[in-house]
């Protein structure tokens, strides 16, 4: 699946829950390139583990901020926790990107995620991708 993704930017998929599922596994941790196709980056998944508190998961974002990794995909990464959790992990994620990382979020809070969000990718039943404007750019349409 070729996928790109706005460096510095946090990216929501949207879509029905399969579609999202579907898209996320396609995404190839080994595969991720800049923007030109030529150089090879480094990917990395953050998934939520069995057991993991808020703690765990803010360390595993620091963790993954300090590794240097390009492309940062955000796999279900709070799920099990309350609201007020969810929305403090994925705040926490804005510093990963503008800090020059693509993150791509699939979230079971899709409402929360877009707090965060620079833009949005609806993924459809057939498997397709769509760019969705958030923000102004709705305003102005």
């Amino acid at each position: 699946m070729g996928l790109r993704l706005p460096v510095g930017d946090v990216t929501v998929l949207l879509g029905p829950d399969g579609a999202r599922s579907r898209v996320m596994t396609a995404l190839d941790d080994d595969s991720g390139r800049c923007a030109s196709g030529h150089a090879s980056v480094r990917v990395h998944r953050l998934a939520a583990r069995a057991g993991a508190d808020v703690r765990d998961r803010l360390e595993a974002i620091e963790a993954v901020a300090a590794q240097g990794a390009t492309i940062v995909l955000v796999d279900r990464f709070t799920d099990g926790l309350p609201a007020p959790e969810r929305r403090r992990l994925l705040a926490a994620l804005r510093p990963v990107a503008t800090a020059g990382r693509a993150v791509l979020v699939d979230d079971a809070d899709p409402v929360a995620a877009l707090a965060v969000a620079d833009g949005a990718l609806r993924a459809d039943p057939s498997g397709g991708l769509v760019h969705e404007p958030l923000g102004a750019d709705l305003l102005a349409s």
